[in-house]
């Protein structure tokens, strides 16, 4: 089971001589199993601070976070995240990559590299299991990231602006290779983009933040059938529809 439940979360932040900055202000949300959700928000609107909490990387001031009812009180193998920025070690290669997590376990060698290859073979990239990370494009070292968060089998992935600093063309992909990832491992997955049109392709639910103290304005549920078609008019109406929300949420301020 990996539904989280988010009730009441506030995040404040001190600050020694000045005013307290609040990130985020009575967050509830629900997120079922094996759902997809995207979080969308202007900069600054307490995305990556949320996914951060979620994932026991930083301390809500107020309220919980709990997965299958299980408070979140610090790091855990079973959220796996992945950031913007690729996080390989540039001295392991591909393989010892995305066994990184279960060597810390103290699993055996000839077990994570079993495991290890299962995942590498998820994301295609089999023929460049002995590559270094400076050896690889981003979208590679992205899918090596991704495989490395998977390796550790955990129940909700943790997704922040993955492929943020990816070409046009290659987050199209990448976009398509994730959704063939989740469809095929049955993660709950947590997304945080920029992107509307990014959020309005993948996901089952939309949140949409308001700006800093950042609140749930909106929480749209996507019915759009899979594989959608971006230049679709459903689809287009629901990216005007979405892009309408941010810019109500700023007003209602």
């Amino acid at each position: 089971m990996s539904g989280v439940s988010i009730q009441n979360l506030n995040r404040i932040f001190e600050k020694e001589g000045g005013a307290p900055t609040v990130a985020l202000e009575e967050i509830t949300l629900d997120i079922e199993d094996e759902e997809f959700v995207c979080l969308v928000g202007p900069s600054g609107c307490g995305k990556t601070t949320l996914l951060r909490i979620i994932a026991g990387l930083d301390t809500a001031t107020g309220g919980s976070v709990s997965i299958d009812g299980e408070q979140i009180t610090g790091p855990d193998p079973r959220r796996g995240m992945v950031f913007q920025e690729y996080s390989l070690f540039p001295w392991r290669n591909v393989m010892d990559n995305i066994a990184f997590g279960l060597e810390m376990k103290g699993m055996d060698h000839a077990s994570r590299m079993h495991i290890a290859s299962e995942y590498l073979e998820l994301v295609g990239l089999e023929q460049f299991r002995d590559a270094f990370p400076f050896e690889l494009s981003g979208g590679m070292r992205q899918r090596v990231a991704i495989a490395r968060a998977l390796a550790n089998n955990p129940d909700v992935l943790l997704m922040d602006e993955p492929f943020g600093a990816l070409d046009a063309q290659t987050r199209n992909d990448m976009q398509q290779e994730l959704l063939e990832i989740w469809e095929k491992t049955k993660k709950t997955v947590i997304f945080v983009t920029h992107s509307v049109d990014e959020a309005v392709y993948l996901a089952d639910r939309i949140v949409v933040l308001s700006p800093r103290p950042g609140r749930i304005c909106e929480n749209i549920a996507v019915d759009l059938p899979r594989p959608r078609v971006r230049t679709s008019v459903d689809f287009a109406e629901l990216r005007r529809h979405v892009l309408s929300l941010l810019q109500q949420c700023q007003v209602r301020r």
